[in-house]
């Protein structure tokens, strides 16, 4: 019940974040804060690592990057052709497992709205 209920005040802080803080998201900040995800994934080179390249992610349909055997989980949770928008990024880097169980990114989440809204504006930066 109690991880029921942090994932529904996850999935709320992430309508926060979908509303208006990725607007203002500091891209800057968004590197500093992309550091806990660069053991595992690249964003500046369509490498991948243990995970995928996030390259170009916002507006990437889910469970695509070629190259890249995905969980049957994340491959079902894309189905369809759903994408990863700004809403979905935040409710996802929020609580990777709460949005896709069985997903196999261990990674437990950011912990707050401002880390995912400068994280996004990090991912949607042009690559320098």
């Amino acid at each position: 019940m109690k991880s029921s209920l942090v994932f529904a005040l996850s999935l709320a802080a992430a309508g926060l974040v979908a509303q208006s803080a990725w607007a203002d998201g500091d891209a800057a900040a968004g590197k500093t804060v992309f550091a806990k995800c660069a053991a595992c994934h690249t964003a500046v080179e369509p490498k991948n690592k243990v995970g995928p390249s996030l390259m170009g992610i916002v507006g990437r349909p889910i469970a695509t990057v070629e190259g890249y055997k995905y969980s049957e989980a994340m491959t079902s949770f894309g189905a369809g052709g759903k994408v990863w928008d700004e809403a979905t990024l935040a409710q996802y880097l929020l609580s990777p497992k709460g949005v896709v169980p069985k997903t196999k990114m261990a990674f437990v989440g950011l912990k707050t709205p401002e880390d995912v809204a400068n994280v996004i504006a990090y991912l949607k930066a042009p690559v320098k």
